[in-house]
């Protein structure tokens, strides 16, 4: 029988419907998915052999969970995703506050209507989607917020006395009923509302201002910590602790290819920018690596973390600063730059925590340096390595390049210079089309001058190169040249 035709408890009884507590739903639909071979939390990447095997265990344990991470560890994604284990549609009594059960009602409301109608009770069906609620742990959240408390206008409105349990307003907690909870930041919950969910996650039951009134709640409970928050801003009470049956730790991708995946899934970008900006390989690996660079930095306090949202949000700065470049100069097609990665400087700022010596340094300049930590750590990888201590007159794989640059006295490279004007500086450089093509004989041809401005900003990270930033661009000259320009 479709579930339009099933309004009333008569009939879903003769549909021969079967209760199961949220916790087994989720754990059936999770065995089903299991051994169907179907992924359980898609879109959800470099958790494969890690974190997602865990969530599962926990889930077939029927465990209340507690996932521990620093920030941008997709651990609010999980419990999202976690939804779609849900069955697609749930029976409960129509105009229950608290999702009851018509099979197993625990309101006043929904025993008083079943007592009444019996099996003429009015049903309706409650999708998925709407069976998760969401609470961001904030110091100024009460016990009434959560749980409920007495509502004297309930009172006055319908004559009753406090001493009667229909004066209740319930809180989020018991609206949840049959649902998935989330509670994000568990720490910055103050320890006395800590005690409160004691009870509902032990004995799965509520009890509101000394009322007789006992609910025993079904709900899975989802919390999310930051193990920051353990020193600086709170802590989760031990006796809750031991009542969460499983704490999962959560990490930062572990490798390029894996955190590209997740950029470039979340990164929010239109038709027109992709079509307009070509993005070379090599930049957005590039791009991941100033994240890896950010949480080894001596700079950043690596205990706060850096999120992987710094990468998405650096990666739609990127494009937007040559798509701005594209359209000041009249460009239908364009391809990105490395000096664009100064548009990123903004997306960096925001998402780090300095330490004492970051802060004297400067944010900005210390998203500078991780750039620049970004391509010292990576040109050895596509050409040879410069060696600090190199022999007086001996030729390595970039004399060439150093003696046109000593010859030359360098060159600007403009932020705004169209395309030509880039390509015809580039092209300049004859000794760098013989490295690359020894070195990276399979490059495609549209990331090549790319690749030129790498090699480039590589020599300069290795202090072969100086850079000096103009108003409008950057200053490439010998190192030798400037240092005596200088003084």
């Amino acid at each position: 029988m479709k579930i339009e035709n099933i309004t009333t408890l008569g009939k879903l009884k003769k549909s021969g419907y079967e209760t199961k507590s949220i916790k087994d739903e989720l754990r059936h639909n999770l065995r089903e998915k299991i051994k169907s071979g179907q992924p359980t939390f898609e879109g959800v990447h470099g958790f494969e052999n890690t974190v997602i095997p865990e969530l599962e265990r926990a889930i077939l344990s029927r465990h209340n969970i507690n996932l521990l991470g620093l920030r941008g560890q997709a651990k609010t994604r999980l419990a999202r995703k976690m939804i779609e284990l849900l069955d697609e549609y749930i029976p409960f009594v129509t105009g229950s506050e608290i999702n009851d059960d018509p099979l197993n009602p625990i309101s006043r409301f929904a025993k008083d209507v079943i007592a009444e109608k019996g099996d003429e009770a009015p049903i309706s069906w409650l999708h998925r989607s709407e069976r998760f609620f969401e609470k961001l742990a904030t110091p100024d959240v009460t016990v009434a917020d959560l749980i409920g408390d007495v509502d004297p206008i309930k009172a006055a409105n319908l004559k009753l006395s406090y001493a009667d349990d229909r004066v209740i307003h319930f809180g989020m907690i018991p609206r949840a009923n049959r649902c998935i909870f989330v509670i994000n930041e568990l720490p910055d919950l103050q320890a006395r509302i800590q005690v409160a969910l004691f009870n509902i996650l032990q004995e799965g039951d509520i009890q509101i201002r000394g009322f007789k009134l006992r609910m025993p709640l079904d709900m899975q409970f989802i919390f999310t910590a930051n193990p920051e928050d353990y020193t600086n801003r709170g802590s989760i009470v031990t006796p809750l602790k031991d009542r969460i049956g499983s704490q999962i730790l959560t990490h930062y991708p572990e490798t390029i290819k894996i955190a590209r995946t997740i950029t470039e899934q979340e990164a929010k970008l239109d038709i027109a920018q992709s079509d307009l900006v070509y993005v070379p390989s090599l930049a957005r690996d590039l791009l991941e690596q100033i994240s890896f660079e950010a949480r080894e930095s001596e700079y950043i306090d690596n205990k706060s973390g850096v999120s992987a949202r710094l990468s998405i949000t650096a990666f739609e700065n990127l494009l937007s600063t040559a798509e701005r470049r594209a359209l000041k100069s009249g460009t239908d097609k364009t391809t990105l730059r490395l000096s664009d990665f100064m548009g990123i400087i903004p997306a960096i700022t925001g998402k780090v925590e300095l330490v004492y010596e970051g802060e004297q340094e400067g944010a900005a300049v210390v998203a500078q340096h991780l750039i620049e930590d970004a391509i010292h750590t990576f040109l050895p990888a596509y050409f040879p390595k410069i060696e600090k201590l190199e022999k007086q007159g001996e030729k390595t794989a970039y004399s060439d390049i150093l003696e046109w640059f000593f010859a030359e006295s360098g060159f600007e490279l403009l932020d705004d210079s169209s395309d030509e004007e880039y390509k015809t500086i580039l092209d300049d450089i004859a000794p760098m089309d013989v490295l690359i093509k020894k070195y990276q004989p399979q490059l495609p041809k549209e990331d090549r001058y790319f690749m030129k401005e790498f090699v480039l900003w590589g020599l300069v990270a290795y202090n072969k190169l100086s850079k000096d930033r103009l108003s409008e661009g950057y200053q490439f000259k010998d190192l030798y040249g400037s240092y005596i320009s200088k003084l």
